[in-house]
């Protein structure tokens, strides 16, 4: 960990529970900073603060911002109590309170200390936070009435103000609210766990479709299993063991120079063939000849079907109302197989709503 003293030269951009800076002269070479109020206060031109420069100095493939740990001043820096006793970021110097969904607390503690069911109802479970924009849009383009909740993980980043897509896709209707999961925090609702945070999406929020997903900034390691998108496997036994529909969203490419991604992701084959105990209902998008005879034997190489079940489902692009959708900086003609898998995932939950 590298943080570095520094001073804010402006305020680039405001959003709900995120603020964007440039920073003065002297500073680590970066975009910027990025603050969240709900951490440290607001930020404003002139503030001397503490930044947080560990991930620009690795290089890494989110890291293009410093992080504000802290402002410089006298007396009480920030005060905004939630009303809850529930902390997130446990037993870190930023360990916030959040009014969690489950707590006494809560104006919906009674609906979450009896509801014990997700009463059926599908759960897309993806493996990457880019798969959110083509599984809406996909599900809203079918069923317009739908309503869809944004389950986010703790697997990857743990603000939501982080996610630039999410804001889109909320401000276009394809989602219709947020519940922040475990560690992760900022959604309309916060939830302890996975499993609570997908009851109140269906029993507080009343959707009819939750689609899961970590946020920005999934981890990998060149390993089996040392990778954010073991994540999807948590979330499908979840939604299985809470009598839940789980989707499973394929990870495909054909452009990815990553051999380990290269047509199906080993993410996805070892989640459904070895890491994901309940039965999740798995869409396989219409493909090229050959790029289909790929996906289907890797497939069933992994032992897929033996534990899963298949779909066809067209995978078309759908209508994303103007929501830029990307993954590695490749859009859907760049990378046509990875958005056709994630359309796929939306169109079977929105079949499975009759």
């Amino acid at each position: 960990m590298r943080l570095v003293w520094t001073t804010v030269a402006s305020v680039l951009s405001e959003e709900p529970g995120i603020q964007r800076l440039s920073l003065g002269p002297g500073a680590p070479p970066s975009l910027g900073a990025i603050c969240y109020p709900a951490l440290t206060g607001p930020c404003a031109a002139g503030d001397r603060v503490l930044v947080n420069v560990t991930a620009v100095d690795l290089a890494l493939g989110t890291g293009g911002w410093h992080f504000v740990c802290a402002r410089e001043g006298e007396g009480e820096a920030l005060a905004d109590a939630s009303g809850g006793h529930v902390m997130k970021l446990r037993y870190t110097p930023l360990q916030r309170d959040v009014l969690a969904v489950e707590e006494p607390a809560s104006p919906h503690h009674s609906v979450m200390a009896t509801a014990e069911d997700l009463e059926g109802m599908p759960v897309v479970c993806c493996g990457l936070h880019s798969h959110l924009a083509p599984v809406a849009a996909a599900l809203k383009e079918a069923r317009p009435d739908a309503r869809v909740a944004f389950v986010m993980t703790d697997a990857a980043s743990l603000p939501l103000a982080l996610s630039d897509l999410v804001r889109a896709c909320r401000r276009e209707g394809l989602l219709d609210a947020t519940v922040t999961a475990g560690q992760a925090f900022g959604g309309d609702l916060e939830a302890v766990t996975l499993h609570t945070g997908l009851i109140a999406a269906r029993h507080v929020e009343r959707a009819d479709v939750a689609v899961v997903a970590n946020g920005p900034g999934v981890t990998g390691t060149h390993t089996p299993y040392g990778h954010g998108g073991v994540a999807q496997a948590q979330a499908i036994d979840a939604a299985a063991a809470l009598g839940g529909r789980p989707v499973a969203v394929l990870r495909l490419s054909f452009v990815d120079r990553r051999e380990r991604h290269a047509g199906v992701s080993h993410h996805t084959l070892g989640v459904l063939g070895r890491l994901a105990f309940g039965r999740a209902l798995v869409p396989v998008p219409s493909l090229p000849a050959h790029q289909a005879a790929e996906v289907e034997r890797a497939l069933a190489d992994a032992g897929v079907w033996a534990r899963h079940e298949r779909v066809d489902e067209e995978g078309r692009l759908p209508d994303s109302r103007g929501v830029a959708m990307l993954t590695m900086g490749r859009g859907p003609a760049e990378d046509p197989a990875f958005f056709s898998a994630a359309a796929a995932a939306g169109e079977a939950a929105a079949r499975l709503l009759g």
